[in-house]
């Protein structure tokens, strides 16, 4: 993660858990584990971490008995080949430089330095902060000068502002640098003490305005020191204390994620009392909440859910309810009780809807623009709403009402470009946007730009919403704002989806079109976006301030330039050295082979649920999620739904799973591998990584895990998850999006899944140079032997290898066919090479140069202007 990207949405947009459990002066287990040099148990230390919503591991190991540079050293290297641990940056923290500096010589990627202060004077902090840009690390600055800790607002930003001064003038990034304002002790008993929180929150905020760019972290446990042996009073006050602090500026904390309470499941009295203290409200505060905490002490909070008596409130309050719940057991009932109240009174039947349907549906939206209600729960309020609405259409068009539905925010026209197949985040998105008050008119996926703008044209559209999955899309999508542009369209392009990012958005789409283009990252940004267009105060100064944004975007990347590239002949003279001791033995059964109904069962037993969670837009790692203090409750209820249609799905056979696997004999040409698949050699051009790397690390082709000088093998597979379309039609019947998506998402999973079975299966048996006995859990962090790269993934980015790929499969493998940009249908479907060589390994090729651009048209048979078109997205 690059630190730059915490400040794109503002503070608090975004807060960072630092993970505090990897420091030998805050965790006996780490300390005990380290100094009995038992690493194999502190990684796990680490894992648990990430696994429990950790996006930064803190990493201490000062102690008098410990070599703590030689401990740093092997820790931190270890952690590094654990590629679940390695994602997330390190933040290595110590009191001694040289234990700093032995952690960031063994440590890739951008880690961080805590910390620095200017306690020994400005020279000593000036020369430290060298040396850790020197490294590319960010840096925790303490709070600390000549003088001594700061402990009153005004001298954390005094000394905070000086050292921001200092250290930018000396050339840091102020993104680089995160501001540590010191975390106290409150509620002691000593009145010097009463103000420590308020201060740093009071100083948080105007850190932030005088020190732009800069990050603000803190030790969260310090806070609650005085209640140490009190864990709920404890999470309590860390709960309200962050519920403060992040809209100040606080983006980042040394906290236990998992020992957080959600703000609003506080118990009243014991949130007030914290309150109290945190914000020095009362002059007996501190004596009220140690009174208070007598009752919580050896206790743990159980959430206690209210069996509400909701079915006896008032038909309005019963719906609104209703919506907020996501229940539609009796919401046609009490619909057609609301219609009949208003007949009553001679009114009309759509204002059920104008009234209390859209106040259920506006509660729903302030919760979840919030942060207080998440996907999953959304859309089942979608789905409650489209049915009562669904049960009033036919008396409101006997009425002979224009619509169906009340006047509307806005009208969207949103649409999967042509080529591409995928629309789960695009119907997400349209779900929220109707729960929020706007029209959508989804076209559905594959949609030719032509389509698209008649659309927009004959709805009156408001804005038009472009999303896409694949590579190839992107070309799409400056195909279709080229086109407004020709056109002379005003309408604002929101464009989206899992490929997309705003860098690409401001480089290749906002140039093509004069309109307004908005890159809307997920579905919880959607609304905010689209709400501004229609604002008539808040639109232009969007559109101003995203073009400012895009601009700005644009001349940074004229100005930093990119990174270094080597020349093609350089990057193959680096090349991974081939190790024949590694080459996988021949197959036992080469060739084609197809399954055609492949057991439900066993891929349920290896499904990855991470992903599935974050397809909903809820953030954690399985299982650690399903008891995140946030949205453990929503994933809860996610992970019942899914495990209850997976039955029944398993059951009733809903699905069929099949697969085709290939392996062939194979030889090297350079970055080729040329493929005896049949009676004829098929080549396989691949790219090769052109950014020059540090000495050691090799350039990286595909090529490089086939053997040189002699024969070798490779394989690759397809599998497609068919039979869905029934059953997503029988939702679309019944109004349902939430089992639609829920369908969708699981179908992508046990595609993922299948492709994990069947890849084991090809290791131990099909081909069988292996022997494995691995739990799910070490299949989805890939501690086998081989690789499965599929083309459009980083290390074989081109997706215009997929026909040649199917072609050696058979044409159609496992029933998969594609579409002209190289989609596949089903869209849940996965496809790739099998490389068996013990040291393969999975890479990004990243950005190439105009030498291999032009070298990989040649070997392709191409002209120069389709190569481009292939590989843009490496091009840039």
């Amino acid at each position: 993660m690059e630190m730059t990207r915490l400040n794109e949405a503002g503070a608090g947009a975004r807060f960072v858990n630092i993970g505090e459990r990897c420091n030998v002066t805050g965790s006996a287990r780490f300390k005990k584990l380290v100094l009995a040099g038992d690493y194999d148990a502190a990684v796990e230390v680490a894992r648990d971490q990430v696994e429990n919503g950790a996006q930064i591991i803190d990493v201490n190991v000062d102690e008098a008995l410990l070599d703590s540079e030689q401990a740093m050293t092997v820790f931190l290297k270890r952690i590094a080949a654990e590629p679940d641990i390695a994602r997330v940056p390190v933040m290595i923290d110590s009191s001694k430089w040289s234990v700093i500096e032995a952690g960031l010589k063994c440590v890739s990627g951008k880690p961080i330095v805590n910390s620095i202060s200017m306690k020994e004077g400005e020279g000593p902090f000036l020369e430290l902060a060298r040396k850790c840009r020197s490294y590319g690390s960010a840096v925790v600055v303490m709070a600390f000068d000549e003088v001594g800790q700061a402990d009153t607002a005004e001298r954390k930003v005094a000394i905070c502002e000086r050292a921001y001064k200092l250290l930018v003038a000396d050339g840091t990034d102020p993104t680089d640098i995160i501001f540590d304002p010191n975390i106290f002790a409150v509620a002691t008993g000593i009145d010097e003490h009463r103000r420590y929180a308020i201060d740093f929150i009071e100083a948080s905020k105007e850190i932030r305005r005088r020190c732009p760019g800069t990050h603000i972290s803190g030790g969260l446990s310090n806070l609650s020191f005085s209640f140490r042996g009190n864990e709920p009073v404890r999470r309590a006050m860390h709960s309200v204390f962050l519920f403060h602090a992040i809209p100040a500026g606080m983006d980042m904390g040394i906290v236990n994620a998992g020992q957080l309470d959600v703000y609003d499941a506080i118990d009243g009295e014991l949130r007030e009392a914290c309150e109290d203290v945190i914000l020095d409200r009362r002059e007996d505060s501190t004596e009220r909440l140690i009174a208070l905490a007598e009752r919580y002490k050896g206790t743990d909070e159980a959430e206690e859910k209210k069996l509400a008596e909701w079915r006896s409130l008032p038909v309005g309050e019963r719906l609104s309810y209703a919506l907020v719940k996501g229940i539609d057991a009796h919401i046609v009932d009490d619909t057609e009780e609301a219609r009949q109240e208003v007949l009553a009174r001679e009114g009309r039947p759509i204002e059920v809807i104008e009234g209390p349907l859209m106040d259920g549906m506006n509660v729903v939206g302030d919760l979840f623009g919030s942060g207080k209600m998440f996907l999953p729960q959304v859309v089942k309020s979608a789905r409650v709403m489209k049915r009562a609405v669904a049960h009033l259409i036919p008396y409101i068009e006997a009425e002979k009402e224009r619509t169906g539905a009340t006047q509307g925010k806005g009208r969207v026209v949103m649409a999967t470009v042509k080529g591409d197949v995928h629309d789960i985040g695009k119907n997400i998105v349209g779900v929220v946007l109707q729960c929020n008050g706007f029209e959508v008119i989804d076209l559905g996926v594959m949609v030719p730009w032509q389509d698209i703008l008649k659309a927009a044209n004959d709805n009156n559209a408001d804005m038009i919403g472009l999303s896409g999955l694949i590579t190839p899309s992107l070309d799409e999508m400056v195909t279709v704002a080229g086109e407004m542009q020709r056109l002379g369209l005003k309408t604002p392009l929101l464009i989206g989806g899992a490929t997309t990012s705003k860098a690409h958005t401001a480089l290749r789409i906002d140039p093509a079109y004069e309109g307004p283009v908005i890159h809307v990252l997920d579905a919880s940004r959607a609304v905010g976006v689209a709400s501004s267009l229609v604002s008539d105060t808040q639109r232009d100064p969007l559109i101003a301030n995203t073009a400012d944004d895009y601009d700005k975007l644009r001349k940074s990347r004229e100005r930093s330039g990119q990174s270094e590239l080597a020349t093609l002949a350089e990057a193959r003279a680096n090349a991974f050295a081939f190790d024949p001791e590694g080459q996988a033995p021949a197959p036992q059964y080469p060739g084609l082979h197809h399954f055609g109904d492949w057991p439900l069962a066993d891929l349920k037993a290896s499904i990855d649920w991470t992903p599935f969670f974050r397809a909903w837009e809820l953030a954690g790692n399985y299982p650690a999620i399903l008891d995140d203090p946030v949205v453990g409750e929503s994933a809860r209820g996610l992970f019942k739904d899914a495990n209850a249609m997976l039955d029944q799905l398993i059951a009733e056979r809903w699905v069929t799973p099949k697969a085709t696997v290939g392996l062939w004999r194979c030889k090297r040409e350079g970055d080729d591998v040329l493929v005896l698949a049949g009676n004829d050699w098929t080549r396989l051009p691949f790219l090769r990584q052109q950014v020059k790397k540090r000495e050691g690390r090799a350039n990286f082709c595909l090529a490089d895990f086939i053997n040189p000088d002699g024969e070798d093998w490779i394989g690759a597979f397809a599998v497609g998850i068919h039979g869905l379309e029934p059953h997503l039609e029988r939702f679309k019947q019944t109004i349902d999006d939430y089992d639609d998506i829920l369908l969708k998402a699981l179908a992508d999973r046990l595609a993922e899944s299948f492709a994990e079975v069947l890849h084991a299966t090809v290791r131990n048996r099909l081909w069988g140079y292996a022997e494995e006995h691995f739990s799910t859990a070490d299949l989805i962090r890939e501690k086998f032997h081989g690789i499965r790269p599929a083309p459009g993934y980083p290390a074989c980015p081109d997706h215009s290898l997929k026909p040649i790929l199917f072609d050696m499969l058979g044409g159609h493998p496992a029933e998969v066919t594609l579409t002209e940009n190289f989609a596949m249908l089903p869209t849940s479907a996965v496809s790739g090479f099998y490389f068996g060589h013990r040291d393969s390994q999975y890479f990004g090729v990243a950005r190439i140069g105009r030498d291999q651009l032009e070298d990989y048209a040649g070997r392709r048979g191409v002209s120069i202007e389709q190569a481009e078109r292939w590989l843009r997205p490496n091009l840039d």
